[in-house]
């Protein structure tokens, strides 16, 4: 808000969004939600109304809802030389939302924010949080209220929030679809194949992994390439982005469940690269490498001249196998990480190290800063 006319506060439903932005607003700061049909109808005329209250900081809540609000706070911010005027919150991503905003192009940023992190709710929650998942109100619940709240989550999203922001699809449908993914969890995307489970289309299918991806429930991850003469695969995995959401979904009620059941490995994956992707900068390239022969490494991170690959493993004793030094060996990376259960870092061979959720990420810090 120091830097620019316009901040827009985006990440999924109950994530904090709307508690965060109202520890920043002053006492006469001005508040709108635009899910109030009075509020609403202030905006009527938004120009009169802006400017109106220009000398305050506004806040819009929900501002996809408004499409056309966007041009008008082009104008609104321009005709004024002071930054932080307009903190705007959205349940779509900015991808999603620069449709719309491409008029505010130079005044805006975009921040996302995600669930609880480990750095938030400290390492020895490591397990609470992989099983409950990072949105505030099923973290801080008890186990079994954690599970009533996530299953309610999972129903109003379906039968409420898509249909608000604009989808209009069969909730049964997209809930046997949503259970599908969290099936193939960390898979490569095969869109045929859910389309024929479906009796659907692929279009379908990938219109429909577009609109997880919008509201921040799915994360697809696309496959590295580069000039070798290699089959590689082309298609992105998916993950759900929420652990805890995944294991409401796979009806995974408790810790001793989640260690016997076959999404074991999955599931810390998705968790991890959850972890690390929503803990250092954007500017860092995420990507994976899967060759037709099976050479693979899970999580590629580049920035600049720098390349990072992250192998993952759900094991307290974790090691390489002969398809991960092969992958290692196409890619090149300047270090490798086996990023595990383990306790404490230590190093496996020369230039790779195995680590834990926390040192990971300072690490990728620290390199990002050389």
């Amino acid at each position: 808000l120091n830097r620019f006319k316009v901040v827009a506060l985006i990440g999924p439903r109950q994530v904090g969004k709307t508690t965060l932005a109202k520890q920043i607003l002053a006492k006469n700061d001005l508040w709108l939600d635009l899910e109030r049909p009075s509020d609403l109808r202030k905006l009527e005329d938004a120009e009169t109304f802006l400017s109106m209250n220009k000398e305050k900081l506004i806040c819009i809540d929900e501002v996809q809802l408004l499409p056309g609000l966007f041009t008008v706070l082009r104008s609104h911010v321009d005709s004024i030389e002071k930054k932080g005027q307009c903190l705007i919150l959205g349940s779509a991503s900015p991808e999603l939302l620069k449709q719309s905003s491409q008029t505010l192009a130079g005044r805006i940023i975009y921040l996302e924010l995600n669930p609880f992190s480990i750095e938030e709710v400290g390492p020895k929650h490591t397990f609470d949080l992989w099983l409950k998942g990072g949105y505030p109100d099923s973290f801080l619940s008890s186990e079994n209220h954690s599970l009533d709240w996530r299953e309610a989550y999972i129903k109003t999203f379906l039968e409420r929030d898509l249909a608000i922001l604009g989808y209009r699809r069969s909730s049964t449908q997209m809930r046997r679809f949503w259970t599908m993914l969290a099936h193939l969890q960390g898979q490569t995307l095969n869109q045929s194949k859910l389309a024929g489970s479906l009796d659907t289309t692929s279009p379908t299918i990938k219109s429909f992994i577009d609109m997880m991806v919008d509201t921040f429930m799915v994360r697809t991850l696309e496959p590295w390439y580069a000039n070798i003469k290699k089959r590689l695969v082309k298609a992105p995995k998916v993950y759900i982005r929420d652990s805890g959401l995944l294991h409401s979904l796979l009806d995974i009620e408790t810790m001793d469940q989640l260690q016997s059941h076959p999404i074991l490995g999955a599931s810390f994956e998705g968790f991890a690269i959850e972890q690390v992707l929503g803990r250092i900068s954007s500017r860092w390239k995420a990507s994976f490498y899967r060759s037709a022969s099976g050479e693979e490494i899970d999580l590629i991170l580049q920035l600049r001249e720098k390349t990072i690959a992250v192998e993952i493993k759900c094991s307290k004793a974790p090691s390489l196998t002969k398809q991960n030094k092969k992958a290692l060996e196409t890619i090149r990376p300047d270090h490798t990480f086996v990023l595990s259960l383990v306790d404490e870092p230590f190093e496996l061979s020369p230039n790779v190290s195995v680590t834990h959720i926390s040192s990971l990420i300072e690490n990728i810090r620290s390199l990002e800063n050389d």
